[in-house]
């Protein structure tokens, strides 16, 4: 994600500059003066400040939430071998009540003062081989039952670090979450302290910088040559123009960045990891002079925001917070590297 809006995006160092300053709208009265509202420019580089701050954590989330729904996943399955082997355990024991009952009843006796007190020698010598072959039995359900139990403990030991971990991951998630809707939450803060002729002046200003950026959300239909699953990926990101950015989604309704990427190519039978990064190191590095429609764009670095190539020198992505999936051309933002899936 990122703000993503002007043919000429502000630096890295100067982005920084204003995030120091960023939340700043006002300051504290000094001397009985209260400072100067800031101009309808300042606000806006602040804003973008902050969308450019929530880029960051944003990752993090995606990567974060999808290490937990792996761990859950590995938490539950390891707690159904739990539940099966419990009952293996159970019917174990249910098996060896009798046997143990044998045991205790006879085997106080001596088998030589057995056989002396015996009126029928024959039939206690018929009965202690009944007793010898149920021992033997005994110790091999014994041992049955021990191993069972020793397996028992260790997926009860791991289900409970996997339970553990993914509860660790939803702390860390919360934390990201706050995070993320503070930046975006002080934006909105900033855009609240405008009057409501100063927003419109905003918004029509945006709008003049998308249409000479060469910026589209409005809804179209691909009609490249892109043929196979890369044709599927496309015809899907195109099929998503107008629709809102939202962190942390993947559809259908919204996207964030590497959301709509990984979406679109899934349905076309592809299945991607979830984040900027994470899709830059899956994907064969391409030429950008070897680009096809379907690769996967990389804009600032590896890590910050990403689109699909859909030919003709342009992409879709979905930008930020505040705007919709658009078409825009390769040099909107600095290109970085290209990928193929």
């Amino acid at each position: 994600m990122g703000t993503h809006r002007r043919p000429k995006p502000p630096s890295r160092p100067r982005l920084a500059v204003l995030a120091a300053t960023a939340g700043t709208v006002s300051l504290l009265p000094t001397q009985g003066q209260a400072a100067p509202k800031p101009s309808l420019d300042e606000v806006r580089q602040q804003v973008a400040a902050l969308y450019e701050e929530a880029e960051a954590p944003t990752e993090e989330y995606n990567a974060i939430l999808e290490r937990k729904a792996k761990l859950q996943k590995e938490a539950n399955a390891a707690q159904r071998r739990m539940a099966d082997q419990q009952a293996e355990v159970d019917e174990l024991r249910a098996r060896m009540g009798p046997m143990a009952a044998a045991q205790y009843r006879s085997g106080g006796v001596d088998p030589t003062l057995g056989l002396f007190l015996s009126a029928d020698p024959d039939s206690y010598l018929d009965r202690a081989q009944t007793l010898d072959r149920m021992s033997a039995r005994q110790a091999t359900e014994l041992t049955a039952l021990e191993s069972k139990r020793r397996e028992l403990a260790r997926t009860r030991a791991e289900a409970g670090r996997k339970v553990g971990a993914a509860e660790k991951a939803r702390e860390r998630l919360s934390g990201k979450k706050e995070e993320i809707q503070g930046k975006l939450g002080a934006a909105r803060k900033l855009l609240n302290s405008l009057t409501a002729e100063q927003r419109t002046q905003l918004r029509e200003a945006e709008k003049k910088e998308d249409k000479a950026a060469g910026n589209s959300d409005k809804p179209a239909a691909y009609q490249g040559s892109a043929s196979g699953r890369a044709r599927d990926a496309v015809r899907f990101a195109y099929a998503q123009l107008g629709k809102p950015y939202e962190w942390g989604s993947t559809g259908p309704d919204s996207f964030d960045c590497s959301g709509l990427t990984g979406t679109a190519w899934r349905t076309a039978g592809v299945s991607l990891p979830r984040t900027v990064i994470q899709q830059y190191s899956a994907g064969r590095q391409v030429a950008r002079e070897d680009l096809q429609p379907g690769d996967i764009i990389y804009w600032y670095n590896n890590t910050q925001h990403n689109g699909m190539y859909v030919g003709d020198g342009k992409a879709i992505h979905a930008p930020r917070t505040g705007k919709n999936v658009e078409l825009t051309p390769l040099d909107s933002m600095p290109y970085f590297a290209a990928t193929r899936p």
